[in-house]
């Protein structure tokens, strides 16, 4: 075996296989009451928000259609016909 085939984990602190340690993490994101989301889902508010920069407030049980998950599981990348380039947070959302 060569030293390519190795590679040195920080958070164990040894060697490991390259093959076990190249295989993404899947983040799962859960909405407020627990239901997993996806790509492309719909989901809805289940409470007002205000949201900053726009001097506007979201109402309770608006429906945001194609969300988009991010790297944090915290939140979520959404559109509203008024609003681009929306970052909700999942606690604030519950799957349709």
């Amino acid at each position: 075996m060569s030293d390519e085939d190795y590679v040195y984990d920080e958070a164990s602190g040894e060697w490991r296989p390259a093959s076990e340690l190249s295989q993404p993490e899947s983040v799962v994101v859960r909405d407020a009451s627990g239901t997993v989301l996806a790509d492309g889902d719909s989901v809805v508010l289940v409470k007002d928000l205000k949201v900053k920069g726009a001097g506007q407030t979201l109402k309770q049980g608006t429906v945001i259609r194609s969300i988009r998950l991010t790297d944090n599981p915290e939140e979520i990348d959404c559109r509203h016909d008024t609003i681009k380039g929306l970052v909700l947070r999942t606690e604030f959302v519950r799957k349709r």
